[in-house]
């Protein structure tokens, strides 16, 4: 009898320390940004901005009881650590589900870690489209929602001639095959299409051909610090909004922070978000982020995208009634949040989000002028329409195969 109660006594404790390890008093979530490399310049302050809505959640007593955990983690400007680290997160760090990416390489690199597990990625980036995934919410913008709508606007108010300069990876590739059969349509000109490693400051060759190219206006679509060198060669060549004015599709008031502000004033940009837009949910949210982070940083549109991330995912959390994974993608379609933005919510069909698209122009740090707006949330359309599917696919699948199995390239 004796051993007959030791033995149950022993598998009740047994069975409240299993109890205790699969209910904790956290939920445990992935934070995959860059804080390191190329890109650190860009992607540290997105993942500040997953922090402090997790803070905020915390602070009114977290989700569903339960505090949550970050794990943040740094992809070191590196597709290969991201997936690596991505893998990692999900299978021993058992998160309900992580934030992050920036480039298009470090997504189409983890996606199928994601899809594999059947996880769950929130990404906070504009890209170029020509994806969907059951297992990836997509924050940032669609094509049809920053670079279609910039192509037509430039066209209109500013010239007919174009030069597109590039980091050479997925989404530069495919954002100047975009923008040329847009233009194309339009009755205008392509007068080069020119690209460099990511990361690179070899940005002479560039600046000379745009020169000799005379266009009415540049589209960038470099990424991350190569942006420095970029602009300083510009400059140095005599290139300024005044003459030939550029519109950048990576740039934004946190990248300002690292340039001349003075040099950069009267050139464009095209996002879903400004720091200055004024609605009162916008300045208490710039207000707080400040307040957290210090006076002198802004907010931009990946840093807002990367907030609102958390609490679209934290609504459907609430009405699934739990962090499983497979339970909150249930209720993800359709999810709204008043963001500082302004109305978002996450499109059914796509898993991309409706997002108001604004153009404007470069004033100061944190100070952009809107030159243009939708007004209203624009539908994602993740394929643009210049293309069927099937062709974009294509398109796609020969960049991969020329990059011997990547989504960038590695070498001249």
């Amino acid at each position: 009898m004796l051993v007959f109660f030791k033995k149950y006594y022993l598998l009740l404790l047994c069975s409240l320390l299993w109890a205790c390890q699969t209910e904790p008093d956290e939920i445990k979530v992935g934070v995959l940004h860059s804080l390191s490399g190329t890109m650190a310049i860009s992607e540290k302050a997105v993942a500040n901005a997953t922090l402090m809505a997790i803070d905020e959640i915390n602070a009114k007593g977290g989700l569903l009881g339960k505090k949550i955990k970050p794990i943040v983690v740094d992809g070191k400007s590196d597709w290969g650590v991201f997936a690596a680290e991505a893998d990692r997160l999900i299978n021993q760090e058992k998160v309900s589900v992580i934030f992050g990416c920036w480039t298009s390489a470090s997504r189409k690199t983890v996606k199928p870690v994601f899809e594999k597990n059947n996880h769950l990625l929130f990404y906070p980036i504009q890209y170029e489209g020509l994806e969907q995934s059951p297992n990836i919410v997509y924050t940032g913008a669609a094509p049809n929602q920053q670079i279609q709508p910039a192509t037509k606007w430039a066209f209109d108010n500013i010239g007919k001639k174009f030069f597109i300069v590039g980091s050479d990876y997925v989404f530069p590739r495919t954002a100047s095959a975009i923008i040329k059969d847009m233009v194309k349509e339009l009755g205008g000109e392509v007068l080069g299409d020119e690209f460099v490693l990511l990361g690179s400051t070899n940005v002479k060759p560039l600046v000379e051909k745009i020169i000799a190219a005379k266009p009415d206006v540049i589209f960038n679509n470099i990424n991350g610090d190569s942006n420095l060198a970029f602009f300083k060669e510009l400059r140095a060549a005599g290139i300024t909004p005044d003459k030939i004015p550029t519109f950048s599709f990576s740039v934004a008031e946190d990248e300002l922070r690292s340039m001349d502000i003075e040099q950069m004033k009267g050139d464009y940009t095209a996002w879903n978000y400004f720091q200055s837009i004024d609605t009162p949910e916008n300045k208490t949210f710039v207000e707080n982020y400040k307040k957290k982070y210090g006076i002198d940083v802004v907010t931009d549109d990946p840093i807002e995208a990367g907030y609102i991330s958390v609490y679209l995912w934290s609504q459907a959390v609430k009405e699934a009634g739990t962090d499983n994974v497979h339970e909150v993608r249930k209720h993800l379609p359709n999810q709204s949040f008043n963001a500082p933005e302004g109305l978002v919510y996450i499109d059914g069909a796509t898993q991309h989000t409706w997002k108001t698209v604004r153009i404007g122009r470069f004033r100061g740090y944190g100070d952009v002028e809107v030159v243009w707006s939708s007004e209203k949330p624009v539908q994602p359309i993740p394929y643009p329409l210049s293309r069927k599917q099937a062709v974009w696919d294509k398109f796609l699948q020969d960049l991969y195969n020329c990059w011997d199995g990547n989504w960038a390239k590695l070498r001249e």
